[in-house]
């Protein structure tokens, strides 16, 4: 049993909730998220299982798209509709389509972003929801994220009312706090906000329509036919750099083997997928870190 599925997470579960549940249905131990998702969260969540585990942290690592609401008129203590309500401003004019679009697009590319105090993000080995529970300010590190594209998602021309709500999709690097870029979506209009809908609608190459259900992943499990719906390790790592092996290098890589940095991966600095011919992912490698031009594996994916 090997492979990434991609579950339709549904809301009221966190991320550890879906991965113990699935351990039940497929009767295994060895299964892994790929980043966390709020319970609030629905959408795409890719789960690892057996071998597949070994790259669960390339799949969180990769970027991501969303659809998401925000919610403009009052702030929340955790940036998005579970927490208490902290500042309130009524809407108090109409807001254009065109400052909406200007807001976004001034959101794109390149930005920095402070973690909301109820995430996962660690200071002093203590992640922050931990600090907040216990109602402790510390200082958030600041980190650069990338925004690759954000579109509104709603045909009016004009915007009132004490609040005003719309939705968003977005496409972002690891790291982006969507419950954040709404509330800076707010700050840039002149008013608290909170983000008050989110969907996944795509993690590496994953989208909503390859995602199933818990129901029809244990239908499949009962029927015999799992296999049917385990994605191989090689499409949860699509959006990484590929370098091509024959038989006889392939017999190294197997045994963790050294290898030559190829001119055209000179570039990269991030992690390389060694394959076979048909395409068959051996092992990820990365650059050196004391012998310029040489690679070394940082997982042998297969060695059999």
């Amino acid at each position: 049993m090997e492979g990434i599925i991609p579950l339709y997470k549904p809301a009221g579960m966190t991320s550890h909730d879906c991965v113990y549940k699935l351990r039940m249905i497929l009767k295994t131990k060895k299964v892994g998220h790929t980043g966390t998702l709020d319970p609030d969260v629905t959408g795409v969540l890719p789960i690892c299982v057996g071998k597949a585990t070994k790259i669960a942290e390339y799949i969180t690592d990769a970027g991501k798209a969303y659809e998401g609401e925000v919610t403009i008129g009052f702030s929340t203590t955790t940036e998005d509709a579970s927490g208490e309500v902290i500042e309130r401003k009524v809407v108090d004019r109409t807001i254009s389509r065109e400052e909406i679009e200007q807001v976004l697009q001034s959101l794109q590319g390149e930005i920095q972003q402070t973690p909301p105090m109820y995430s996962a993000v660690k200071v002093g080995g203590v992640r922050l929801y931990e600090y907040a529970r216990k109602g402790i300010e510390v200082e958030r590190p600041t980190r650069q994220i990338t925004i690759y594209s954000i579109e509104l998602l709603d045909e009016r021309k004009e915007f009132s009312g004490e609040t005003i709500t719309f939705r968003f999709k977005v496409q972002c690097s690891k790291g982006t706090y969507i419950r954040t870029l709404a509330v800076m979506i707010g700050e840039r209009l002149g008013y608290p906000a909170h983000m008050s809908w989110l969907k996944r609608t795509q993690s590496v190459s994953y989208t909503l329509e390859d995602c199933l259900t818990f129901e029809e992943i244990e239908n499949k499990m009962e029927e015999g036919r799992l296999d049917e719906i385990l994605k191989p390790l090689e499409s949860a790592l699509s959006h990484l750099p590929k370098m091509r092996i024959n038989d006889k290098v392939a017999e190294k890589v197997k045994n963790g083997a050294l290898l030559k940095e190829p001119p055209y991966l000179k570039s990269i600095n991030g992690p390389i997928i060694a394959e076979t011919a048909d395409g068959l992912a051996l092992a990820i490698y990365e650059k050196h870190p004391n012998k310029p031009g040489l690679l070394k594996p940082v997982k042998v994916l297969r060695n059999e």
